[in-house]
């Protein structure tokens, strides 16, 4: 890349990344957008790692703006939706739709992955189709979008993407907690575990006690009719005692 006139201009490398900006950018519907910001949220810290005379910024503080301007749109969208939910269970349905699962389903719908800036490490090692580094990214994404085109834009951008996924929700069925908790410990370098910890009743009507374990240490315990309801009770357990916060 070099940068003239306050602008970065990409070069084209043997991928010819040029093209694949230019076609996420034309994804995105955005008109004249402006490329420092853009190719900021695009740059992964790897790359500036290994390239620090490039002069840019990684995208992690955009991804810092975009991860609050995401919270706050589908919180906005989830209390003046369902205005007889209360808190906890708005709560949950956010958790459910705002996790790295869901941000890197639609950050590879979009072609994200393939319009990264990213190290040759990154790159050797499947990094445009890791989920953390998409999900990241895409938070970045939306606060380029935010900064440049303001609060409707980006309300809309994000809207687009969330709300058929809050329309998939099952009544009363806000996610996979065990994916949820496996997510969560997985940023924290913690290993997760379930065991089975009773069986009760004839075996037409079995009633099993699960138990989740964080680095060998109980953290909940869930009750159910067949063993995977055991663990997705004791995992909703665990994050609730954890803050609270599914996400």
């Amino acid at each position: 890349m070099q940068k003239g006139n306050n602008r970065y201009y990409i070069k084209k490398d043997s991928r010819g990344l040029n093209g694949e900006v230019q076609m996420f950018i034309k994804k995105l519907g955005l008109e004249n957008p402006q490329s420092d910001l853009m190719i900021k949220a695009l740059t992964h810290p790897s790359y500036t790692f290994e390239n620090p005379q490039c002069g840019l910024e990684s995208n992690q503080r955009l991804e810092f703006l975009g991860d609050a301007v995401l919270d706050f749109v589908v919180g906005e969208y989830l209390y003046l939706t369902y205005p007889q939910k209360p808190e906890g269970e708005l709560t949950k349905m956010r958790a459910a739709v705002v996790n790295e699962t869901t941000l890197a389903r639609n950050g590879k719908n979009i072609g994200l992955g393939r319009a990264l800036f990213l190290g040759k490490g990154e790159q050797l090692t499947g990094g445009r189709q890791r989920p953390s580094i998409i999900a990241d990214a895409l938070e970045a994404v939306i606060g380029a979008i935010y900064l440049q085109y303001g609060f409707e834009k980006v309300r809309k951008f994000i809207l687009d993407m969330m709300v058929p996924e809050i329309n998939e929700l099952d009544k009363g069925n806000y996610g996979d907690f065990k994916t949820m908790l496996q997510e969560k410990v997985q940023k924290n370098e913690n290993d997760v575990s379930y065991r089975i910890l009773n069986e009760a009743g004839p075996d037409h009507d079995k009633l099993f006690t699960a138990g989740v374990y964080i680095q060998g240490e109980l953290k909940g315990t869930g009750t159910g009719r067949t063993k995977k309801e055991a663990e997705q009770q004791a995992a909703g357990l665990a994050l609730d005692k954890w803050g609270g916060e599914r996400s």
